[in-house]
Formats: structure tokens, C-alpha cells, sequence
């Protein structure tokens, strides 16, 4: 008993001198604590920033979605004010107001029969006949005693152009004009002496000869009594054939067309170029062939309802220098722009080249 008295002192003495070690236990509880609370706080934030980044990814969800959002309105805003209806290449149409169409000149015509003309085409001058062309001589040899008109004077069949005294009877007699027209030369002067010479030509051009040459290959459809369209020094004139004659020594005919001269003042010798008539025919349905625009290698027109412009695929068939035959895909009376239609086809395709960005 007094030796566990001794021992027991000398224990409690010996941890008041060490009193890390006599901590120990209760400091190993803490520790423990305290490890464990920096890892709880550890797990904690990971959890707080796994919400966060989750929270940043549905944002970032949300801003994705509401840009779409913004992408469909815009999309749907250029489609607006483009006019175009329906998906990307199905529906080839446009819109365009009446104010807009009338300031760029977008013309409309109703589809309707029509009598469509096949022609050839021909080239050639203008002639004069042998009779529009007058060579006036005196008719006895003697002294010309005065000249009455000079080139350029328009004169009437019967005009005094000068007067000539006779050598064998001496007397005075007149030289008059043997037909209407204009004077063109002049060899006559006072006090000459006339011998066999031409003393003035006078020409009259008030009707004028269109002649075309009709080459083989064209001469089994070109007929006299044909009407012929004809175009020279930039005007147009109309006529018909009157005969065909042998060219000699060439290989083609001379199609000849009478032609009005007396206010269009047109010379012989000018070039002309003539649409020659060789058949008619009457077609139910027909469009001008100006309005034809082709779209996805198909042609056709576009169709006018209110302000929209839609194309028309069509079947086409015959057709003249101004129309074509509507075989399918358009019905009688159905208003197509007849006019500047290409300005619709080029709207329709810049807004397809826009879609396809």
C-alpha cells in the first residue's frame, strides 16, 4: 500500500513535468475533428461549385436557346420583308406593291388567243422602176436660149425647164419636163448649143422599190402577194410582195415589195431588211414572249395576285417574233407580267442566294 502511495506520487509528478504528453488524448480527438471538418469543407465547396457550374451550364443552356430564339425571328423578319413564302425552294414568289411596280415598270397582261406569224427573214435595197427616172434631150439641135430650173428643183410633168432655137427653122421652141419629180442633173446653160446630149435628169422618188433576195432554200415558201415588214435607215414599213423575178446570174430571186416614199424621203441604194410573212396560224392560249424567264431550267411566267408575284412553269409551243403557245400550266385571262419580268426573277434569286447563308 505505501509502495502504490510512493509509485502514485511519483507518476503525478512526472506528468506535471510533461504536459504534452498528458494532452495527448484529448489532442488526438481534436485533430481528428479538425481533419475532418477541412475535408467536409473541401466536399462542401465541390459541391458548391459543381451547382454553380451546373447553374452556369443551364445559362449557358438558356442563352444558346434564346439566341435560337433571336436566330428563327431574325430568319423569319428577312423573310418578311422579302416576301418569300413558304420553305427554301419550294415556293418561288415575291411581293412587290403597286407603288414599287409602277415606278420600275412591271407591266401585266391577261394570257389570251392569239394569231401567231412564221416569217423569214430577208435583205436587200431600195430600187427605183425605169419609168421614175426621166433623161430629157432637146429634140432639134440648135441655140439653148435660157434654163428655167437647176438640180434640186421640184418640178411638175410639164414645167418650162428650158427653151432651145432651132438651127433649121430658128425658131424658139420649149423643152418641158415629161414627168413629176426632182431635177438630179443639169447640162444645159444658156448660150450652149445642144447636139444628142442630156440636157436634165429628173427623178421622182415618190415611190420607192424594196427588193429582197430569196436565196433556194427560201424560195419553196416565199410567195408574191406575201406581206413583209421592213426596216431601213431605222424606220419601219410595211408593203407586199408584188413579184418575184429572176436575179440574172445570181443564184437567188428578187422579191419585190412597193413602198410609200412621199414623206419619208428615202433614197435608192439604202440597205433594207424585211420580215417576210409565210404563215399564219391561231392559237388558243399565248403569252409574249418577253415575259418567259426560266427558273430551275424550267420556263414560264409569273403570275399576279394582288401584290404577290408567283412563277408559273409552263408547257410551251409555236411561236412568233412577239408571242408564244401556252400548251398547259396557265388559263385564259390569267394575269402574267408582261413587262421587265426579269427584275422579279432576280429579286427571287437573291433571296435564295440569301437563305443558302
Amino acid at each position: 500500500m505505501k509502495l502504490t502511495l510512493i509509485l502514485s506520487a511519483i507518476l503525478v509528478g512526472w506528468l506535471s513535468q510533461n504536459p504534452a504528453f498528458a494532452a495527448e488524448t484529448p489532442d488526438k480527438k481534436s485533430h481528428s475533428h479538425a481533419d475532418h471538418a477541412p475535408q467536409t469543407s473541401h466536399q462542401e465547396g465541390e459541391e458548391v461549385h459543381d451547382d454553380e457550374a451546373h447553374h452556369e451550364n443551364e445559362t449557358d443552356h438558356t442563352h444558346t436557346d434564346e439566341e435560337h430564339r433571336n436566330d428563327e425571328k431574325d430568319h423569319d423578319d428577312h423573310e418578311g420583308e422579302h416576301g418569300h413564302g413558304g420553305e427554301h425552294g419550294e415556293e418561288q414568289s415575291t411581293r412587290i406593291d403597286d407603288v414599287m411596280a409602277a415606278q420600275v415598270e412591271i407591266k401585266t397582261a391577261s394570257a389570251s388567243s392569239q394569231l401567231l406569224r412564221q416569217s423569214i427573214v430577208a435583205y436587200g435595197r431600195l430600187t427605183t422602176d425605169a419609168g421614175q427616172i426621166s433623161h430629157v434631150r432637146a429634140r432639134y439641135s440648135g441655140l439653148i436660149k435660157s434654163v428655167k430650173h437647176t438640180i434640186g428643183d421640184a418640178i411638175k410633168k410639164g414645167d418650162l425647164l428650158a427653151e432651145v432655137e432651132s438651127n433649121e427653122s430658128l425658131k424658139v421652141y420649149p423643152i418641158q419636163a415629161p414627168i413629176s419629180g426632182t431635177v438630179i442633173q443639169r447640162h444645159a446653160n444658156t448660150g450652149e448649143m445642144t447636139q444628142d446630149q442630156v440636157l436634165f435628169s429628173i427623178a421622182n422618188f415618190d415611190t420607192l422599190w424594196a427588193e429582197f433576195r430569196i436565196y433556194p432554200s427560201q424560195q419553196s415558201v416565199v410567195k408574191a402577194g406575201q406581206s413583209a415588214h421592213i426596216d431601213v435607215d431605222e424606220r419601219e414599213f410595211s408593203g407586199q410582195i408584188q413579184h418575184i423575178i429572176p436575179a440574172l446570174d445570181k443564184p437567188y430571186q428578187l422579191a419585190r415589195v412597193k413602198l410609200d416614199n412621199r414623206s419619208s424621203g428615202l433614197t435608192p441604194g439604202l440597205l433594207v431588211e424585211g420580215q417576210i410573212i409565210v404563215g399564219e396560224f391561231r392559237v388558243d392560249l399565248a403569252v409574249e414572249k418577253a415575259a418567259i424567264q426560266t427558273l430551275n431550267e424550267q420556263p414560264g411566267v409569273f403570275v399576279k395576285n394582288a401584290s404577290e408575284y408567283g412563277f408559273a412553269p409552263l408547257r410551251l409551243g409555236r411561236a412568233d417574233d412577239r408571242y408564244v403557245e401556252v400548251l398547259s400550266g396557265l388559263n385564259p385571262g390569267q394575269s402574267y407580267v408582261s413587262k421587265n419580268s426579269y427584275l422579279i426573277k432576280a429579286d427571287i434569286e437573291k433571296s435564295e442566294a440569301e437563305h443558302e447563308h
